[in-house]
């Protein structure tokens, strides 16, 4: 049997997104819990260049980037499709993916993280980004994040501002499949509430040091 191991942290969605993908597939795994502020030295060997979570290792050969991981799963086993079969619409969600990565996520952040104006600055950034998905999204199924930013109370998707995205959500949060797999609600809040300390804290530290 192949040997599989996923180096993650428990309250992460890119590690949940990938747990879910295994799962989905089938494949059994060891899921290896990795402290941030602690990083093991299996995962920077394996992550040299990011050094960051999610890891997944087959067979002692490491994929690092949680949206590369998911193709992996995706053509290396037997099960439902992750990804369309058509190369078009592959490619329409490898952007969009990218997308909620590298631009929606962080402007959610942000906002979390910010107080005061520059928090109400950052929700706006953040609508507008939101925006280019919600138009995009009209009529497609399921969208994942959400269940983590709205558990901080950061109500930013709404249903009058939003409605794709917000029916998009309802349809992901109640998949079976999906209501299996998400992390219980009172310790995914204990463990973002802490992680947002620390990262406000981080970020007060790295003004003062500029300063």
């Amino acid at each position: 049997m192949a040997e599989v191991k996923l180096f993650g942290v428990w309250g992460s969605p890119f590690s949940r997104r990938i747990e879910m993908a295994l799962k989905l597939k089938g494949v059994e795994y060891e899921f290896i819990e990795e402290d941030l502020n602690n990083k093991s030295p299996l995962l920077l060997k394996y992550n040299p260049v990011h050094r960051k979570n999610p890891v997944l290792v087959h067979n002692g050969k490491p994929i690092a980037e949680s949206l590369v991981i998911l193709e992996y799963i995706d053509e290396t086993w037997e099960g439902p499709a992750i990804l369309p079969k058509d190369s078009y619409e592959r490619a329409q969600a490898r952007f969009w993916a990218k997308f909620l990565d590298e631009k929606c996520m962080p402007a959610i952040w942000k906002a979390c993280w910010s107080i005061g104006e520059e928090r109400e600055k950052a929700k706006e950034e953040a609508m507008e980004i939101l925006g280019f998905l919600d138009n995009e999204i009209k009529g497609k199924k399921f969208f994942g994040r959400q269940h983590w930013t709205k558990l901080l109370g950061l109500e930013i998707v709404t249903e009058d501002k939003f409605p794709n995205i917000c029916k998009w959500i309802n349809e992901y949060n109640n998949c079976s499949f999906v209501k299996e797999n998400l992390p219980p609600k009172e310790k995914l809040i204990v463990h973002l509430k802490a992680s947002i300390l620390f990262g406000s804290l981080t970020m007060n530290i790295n003004h003062i040091r500029v300063r």
